[in-house]
This record gives structure tokens, C-alpha cells and sequence, in this order.
């Protein structure tokens, strides 16, 4: 059983039970006006706005156009969220699970433990909505970075050649035929085209285990994601490090560890020296 996602009946539970989780409002798309008045016209009870570009990300520049953000800030809005070591958190967003998998793939990777994702958003939500804004008890969640891998640039571009380095755009930006946000069209060298759109059913939710674990295994990842040395075999990059996080969500459903590269295809492109692919999958 994953711990990665929660369906909407479990958190319906959860949030009556004696160890209700703090709810995360993560709501976010791509080149649109932030989602607080998404947020503020109706929300899960208790739930807590978290601003992706704010609280989520540094601001844009030569790390990409969604940096990790500064640890210590990061924790700080946890805390003001209410979030705590010990108590569970849940994340949803109303898009394509990319912005609630990025608040998963940031409080994991700084070492919260019992995270997940709201399987199918807020569309899969049938209990009640508020516009009532909650003033949560300060959490005590200390951030602590690394208990996830994180690739950079050498990093990303050694895995294509030696492992399996994923890019979860859609194809058509993977082959370079167009490019709407960043500076160049195409891939890393050696990567292999795995849009998230494939992760997912026709109600954005997951698709069951074995069936992500039999497409990754198509597309070359190891059993158990590990490579010869220590490292990870399995690295994710994306266009700014957020879809790419909702890439590692299903990797985790499916049993396979595998590494983030945050700076994704906006950092790679940043430095003009670094090689660019185009054209279809080698695979």
C-alpha cells in the first residue's frame, strides 16, 4: 500500500478521526493569476493556502524558473500552516497534481515523514467546502534537507548517459517542436520522454501500482531504482522542477526511488553551453 496518496473516503476519515491531518491548499497552473481566490471562493475545511511561487520556490533566475526556496523560509510557512514532525499532512491542488506533488516532494525532501498527495485534487473532493480562513495552532516542523536525492546539472546529465533520467514534459516540448516557456525546445541528451499525463487516469487519478511499475519498467528503470554505487539510477526533470515532482509520486506508488532534478529544462537552458537535444525518443 502506497503512502504517497490519499484517496478522498480516507481523508474524509482521517479528518474525523482522532489524529486529523493539517490540509495544504497548494492550488496552482501554469502562466495563471496565483490560486488564492480559487481558495478563498471555497476550500477544504481547515485547509491552509501555500503560495507555490512564494512559499514553494525561490524567484526565478539562473536556477530555473521555480528554485527550491531558502530551508529556513520554507519552514517558517510549515509552521505558520500549523504543520508539525509529528502530525500527518495532506496536499491537494485543483489542476494536474503538479503543485500539491511539489509541497509533497518539499516537506518529504526536508524530512517530514507522513505526507501525502489528495488522490483525483479537489475534483475528487465530494465533502463539504468553506470560505472560512483558518488560523492554525503554529506548527513545530523543522526543516532538515536531503532525506530525498537531489540532482544538479552534473548531476541530471551523468544519469542520462549511465542510468535513466526521465523527462516529464509533454512529448511534443521533449521533442522540441514547441516551446512556450523556456528559452529552447528539446532535452538533455540521453533523456527519455515520460510525460506525467501517462501517470494518471481520466479523472487525474493515480493508476494502480503495477501498472506505473510496468511503465517504468518499459521505459528502462530498474526494479528497485538503484544504481552500482550508492546513488540513485533514476533521475526526473521537467520544465521548472514541479511536474517533474508529481513524476516522483507515481515513481514512489511504484515501488521505485528515483532523484529530483529541481532546475529541470528552464536551468539546463540557462547556460547556452550546455548540449540540447531535439527529435523523437531514441527508444
Amino acid at each position: 500500500m502506497t503512502t504517497a496518496i490519499i484517496s478522498a473516503s480516507e481523508l474524509a476519515d482521517a479528518t474525523a478521526g482522532p489524529r486529523p491531518p493539517v490540509l495544504l491548499d497548494v492550488r496552482y497552473v501554469p502562466g495563471a493569476p496565483p490560486g488564492r481566490p480559487e481558495y478563498d471562493a471555497g476550500h477544504l475545511p481547515g485547509a491552509v493556502f501555500v503560495d507555490l511561487e512564494a512559499e514553494l520556490s525561490a524567484p526565478p533566475g539562473a536556477g530555473g524558473r521555480h528554485p527550491l526556496p531558502d530551508v529556513g523560509a520554507f519552514g517558517a510557512s510549515m509552521r505558520r500552516a500549523g504543520v508539525s514532525s509529528g502530525t500527518p499532512v495532506v496536499v491537494y491542488d485543483a489542476g494536474l497534481g503538479w503543485a500539491a506533488a511539489r509541497a509533497w516532494w518539499m516537506l518529504r525532501w526536508t524530512g517530514h515523514r507522513d505526507v501525502t498527495v489528495l488522490d483525483g485534487g479537489l475534483a475528487g473532493w465530494d465533502g463539504p467546502l468553506t470560505t472560512e480562513i483558518p488560523a492554525p495552532e503554529e506548527g513545530d516542523f523543522s526543516p532538515v534537507p536531503g532525506a530525498l536525492p537531489l540532482l544538479d546539472a552534473d548531476g541530471a546529465a551523468a544519469l542520462a548517459r549511465e542510468g535513466l533520467l526521465l523527462d516529464a514534459r509533454a512529448a511534443e516540448r521533449y521533442r522540441g517542436d514547441v516551446e512556450p516557456l523556456d528559452r529552447v525546445g528539446g532535452h538533455i541528451p540521453g533523456a527519455v520522454s515520460a510525460p506525467t499525463s501517462e501517470n494518471v487516469d481520466a479523472d487525474g487519478r493515480f493508476l494502480p501500482a503495477a501498472t506505473l511499475a510496468a511503465r517504468f519498467k518499459a521505459l528502462g528503470a530498474t526494479a528497485d531504482g538503484t544504481g552500482p554505487g550508492t546513488g540513485p539510477a533514476i533521475g526526473v526533470y521537467c520544465g521548472s522542477g514541479v511536474s517533474a515532482a508529481h513524476q516522483l509520486v507515481a515513481l514512489e506508488i511504484a515501488g521505485i526511488p528515483a532523484a529530483l532534478y529541481a532546475g529541470s529544462w528552464s536551468e539546463w537552458t540557462a547556460d547556452t553551453a550546455r548540449p540540447v537535444a531535439t527529435g523523437p525518443d531514441p527508444q
